[in-house]
C-alpha cells in the first residue's frame, strides 16, 4: 500500500501532531449551532427561483401509493412500483419539477464527482448513455425528467408542495396525507424518499441580515442578478466584487467559474477541500460497452464492489474514487473490513498519510504564490471530509481576480456589515455575497421533526424513537407504522453512489408494496423481527469514533463534535446487504405481512 509519498515512522508522528494543531485553529464551541437552516426570517433562501407555483383546488381523493419527495429517490420508487404494475402512484415534491437537488442546484459548474455511467439509474432501461465521463448538472436533471416520463410519474404528481404531515388512518387502513396546499388525500401505501441533501444551511455569523449587497445560497442560483447559465456567461458579475462562502464541493466547482467572470472574487475558507484529478472528457457508447446488455447494470456492479472493499477482476470506471477505495473505510460505515485490526490500521495509516502528501504537493505544483498554496493545503486525514475534484479550482488562484482569505484562526467570519464581511479585523467590501454552505446532511424533514408522522394509536414516530432509539427491519418499515416504507441511509447500506443505494431501496419497497396489493395485506414488522435486526446492526459495527474525532471539524464528525459508534447502518457492506434483500424477498417477505387485527406483539 506505500507509494513514493508515504513518509516513514517520524513523518507520521509530525503529521499526527500537524493535525491535530490545525484541528484545533477550527474547532468552534457552538459546534453544528453555527448554522442556521433557511426558513422563517431566512426562508427567502429556500424559495424557488425557477418555477412560479400555479393555483389549483386541494385534494381529497385516493390513490395507491404516495411518495414524498420528488429527487432519485422518489423516482425510482415510483418507477420500480410502475414496473410492479401498481398504478395509481403520486409522488409529492416541493419543488417545481423533478429532480431534487439536482433540480435546485443549477450553479455555475456544477457536476456530478461520481462517473455517470455509475451515477445516472435506469440506464439499461432508458437506453440513455450519457454524453460525460462526469455529468454537469443539467444533464442529470435531463435524465431525472427523462425516467419520470417514461414510467408515467408525471400524471399523478404534485409539484410545488410539501407534505406536512402523514397519519395513520385505522378504520380505513390507509394514510392521510397533508400538504401545504390544503390537500388532505388518502393512500394505502406511503414510501418517503426526501432525501439526504434537502435542507440548505447558512453560516450563523452575526450581522448575516445587515448585508445590503445582493445573496444567494447556490442551491437557489440567482441568474437574473448573475446572468449566464451553469456553463458559465456570468455577464452580470463583470464588475462586481463578489465573495463565496464555502470551499467544499460545490465551493470548489463554482469558483472557476465566478473567477472568469467577476470583477473580483473574495474566496472565504475555513477548511480546505482536498481537490484531486478530475479528468472530464466527453464518452460515447463505444467508451463504456453500452452495445452490450445490460452494460450499465454492469458497470455499477463492479464500481459498488470497489469503493466498498470488495475483490473485483476489474476496474472499469478507472477514476479517483476506485483507486483510492482503500482509504474509504472510515467514510463509510457499510464497508467490507478485514479480520486483522492492527495490521490493516497501520497499513491504512501509512496509505492514508501518502495520498495526502500527494494531494498536497498538487497543491504546490499549481498555485504560484507560497502563501496561498500553504493555505490551499489540506492538513488531515483523507476520509475527513469528502473528497473533491477539480483540473481547475487550483489554477483560479493564480489569477490576479481572485483572493484567498483564510478564517482558520477566527474560527470562520467574524461578522457581516452592510457592505461587505470582517475577517481578522479586515473588511472586505462586496457586492454580492453567496453561500456556498451545503445542506445540513441526513436530515430530512421526517428525522428533523417538519414532517410528523402518526402511526397506529396517534403515536409520533420521532417520540417512539426518542424513548426506544430508532428501529426497523432492514431500513425500511417499523413496527406501529403499517404501510409506511422509508428510503435513506438509517439501518441500510451506504456508498459513494448513493443513486445505486437508492435503486435497491426502490427495488426493495416496490416488491413490498406489490406483495402487499396483491394479498390486501398490511406491512409491518414484529418487535422481535425489529430487535433481530438490531442485533444484526450492532454485530461487527465499526469502531470510528476515535478517528472522527481526531478529525478537523466538518459534517462527518458533527463539527468537530464527534461521530459516535452506533448501529446506525448495515455494516457488513452494500454488496452483501444488497444481496441479502434478496435473499430475503424470495425466501421471508410473507413474514411482514399481515392481515387482520394487530396483536400486542406487533
Amino acid at each position: 500500500m506505500t507509494t513514493p509519498h508515504a513518509p516513514d515512522p517520524e513523518g507520521l508522528a509530525e503529521l499526527r501532531q500537524r493535525y491535530r494543531l490545525e484541528r484545533e485553529r477550527r474547532v468552534r464551541p457552538d459546534g453544528t449551532g453555527q448554522y442556521l437552516a433557511a426558513e422563517a426570517e431566512f426562508g427567502y433562501y429556500a424559495a424557488d427561483p425557477y418555477t412560479e407555483a400555479t393555483e389549483r383546488a386541494p385534494l381529497d381523493d385516493t390513490v395507491d401509493v404516495a411518495v414524498v419527495g420528488g429527487g432519485f429517490g422518489g423516482i425510482l420508487a415510483g418507477a420500480r412500483l410502475r414496473r410492479q404494475g401498481v398504478e395509481r402512484v403520486r409522488i409529492v415534491e416541493k419543488g417545481g419539477d423533478f429532480g431534487g437537488t439536482w433540480y435546485w442546484n443549477r450553479y455555475p459548474g456544477i457536476h456530478c464527482d461520481i462517473e455517470a455511467h455509475v451515477y445516472l439509474p435506469l440506464l439499461d432501461e432508458t437506453g440513455y448513455v450519457p454524453e460525460w465521463k462526469y455529468a454537469p448538472g443539467e444533464e442529470i436533471r435531463r435524465h431525472a425528467v427523462r425516467v419520470a416520463e417514461q414510467f408515467g410519474l408525471y400524471e399523478h404528481a404534485l409539484f410545488s408542495t410539501a407534505v406536512t404531515s402523514l397519519t395513520w388512518d385505522e378504520p380505513s387502513g390507509t394514510w392521510i396525507v397533508a400538504t401545504d396546499r390544503g390537500d388532505t388525500f388518502r393512500a394505502t401505501y406511503v414510501v418517503t424518499a426526501t432525501g439526504t441533501l434537502s435542507e440548505p444551511k447558512l453560516p450563523g455569523i452575526p450581522g448575516i441580515k445587515d448585508f445590503k449587497g445582493h445573496t444567494f445560497h447556490t442551491s437557489r442560483w440567482d441568474f437574473g442578478y448573475t446572468g449566464g447559465t451553469p456553463d458559465g456567461g456570468l455577464t452580470g458579475l463583470a464588475d462586481r466584487r463578489v465573495g463565496v462562502v464555502g470551499t467544499g464541493a460545490t465551493g470548489v466547482q463554482l469558483i472557476p467559474m465566478l473567477a472568469e467572470d467577476a470583477g473580483h472574487v473574495y474566496v472565504f475558507q475555513r477548511t480546505p477541500s482536498t481537490v484531486d484529478v478530475r479528468g472530464n472528457r466527453r464518452t460515447t457508447g463505444e467508451d463504456v460497452g453500452a452495445d452490450r446488455e445490460g452494460w450499465a447494470r454492469a458497470r455499477r456492479e463492479n464500481y459498488l464492489r470497489i469503493v466498498s472493499g470488495e475483490r473485483a477482476d476489474e476496474d472499469l470506471v478507472a477514476d479517483q474514487w476506485t483507486a483510492s477505495a482503500a482509504l474509504l473505510e472510515k467514510l463509510l460505515p457499510s464497508f467490507r473490513r478485514p479480520d486483522d485490526r492492527t495490521g490493516f490500521e497501520a497499513a491504512y495509516e501509512v496509505a492514508d498519510a501518502a495520498k495526502m502528501n500527494e494531494l498536497r504537493a498538487r497543491v504546490e505544483e499549481i498555485v504560484s504564490d507560497p502563501e496561498t498554496a500553504e493555505a490551499l493545503k489540506p492538513w488531515y486525514r483523507y476520509a475527513c471530509k469528502r473528497p473533491t475534484f477539480s483540473d481547475k479550482y487550483y489554477p483560479a488562484f493564480n489569477r490576479d481576480n481572485v483572493t484567498l482569505v483564510d478564517t482558520a484562526d477566527t474560527h470562520g467570519i467574524e461578522r457581516v456589515t452592510e457592505n461587505g464581511v470582517v475577517v481578522g479585523g479586515t473588511a472586505y467590501e462586496l457586492d454580492c455575497l453567496i453561500f456556498a454552505t451545503g445542506f445540513s446532511v441526513g436530515t430530512s424533514g421526517i428525522h428533523s421533526g417538519k414532517l410528523p408522522v402518526h402511526g397506529r394509536d396517534g403515536v409520533q414516530l420521532l417520540d417512539a424513537w426518542a424513548r426506544q432509539g430508532p428501529r426497523s427491519l432492514h431500513g425500511f418499515t417499523s413496527n406501529g407504522f403499517p404501510n409506511l416504507v422509508q428510503m435513506g441511509s438509517l439501518h441500510n447500506a451506504s456508498s459513494v453512489n448513493y443513486t445505486h443505494i437508492l435503486d435497491e431501496q426502490a427495488v426493495h419497497a416496490a416488491a413490498l408494496i406489490a406483495a402487499a396489493q396483491a394479498k390486501g395485506a398490511l406491512i409491518e414488522p414484529s418487535r422481535e423481527t425489529e430487535d433481530a435486526w438490531l442485533a444484526v446492526l450492532a454485530d461487527g459495527a465499526p469502531d470510528h469514533e476515535w478517528f472522527h474525532a481526531e478529525c478537523t471539524p466538518g459534517y462527518y464528525n458533527r463539527e468537530g463534535r464527534g461521530r459516535p459508534n452506533g448501529p446506525t447502518a448495515y455494516p457488513h457492506g452494500a454488496v452483501t446487504f444488497h444481496e441479502l434483500l434478496r435473499r430475503w424477498r424470495a425466501e421471508s417477505l410473507a413474514e411482514v405481512l399481515r392481515t387482520g387485527t394487530p396483536d400486542d406483539g406487533r
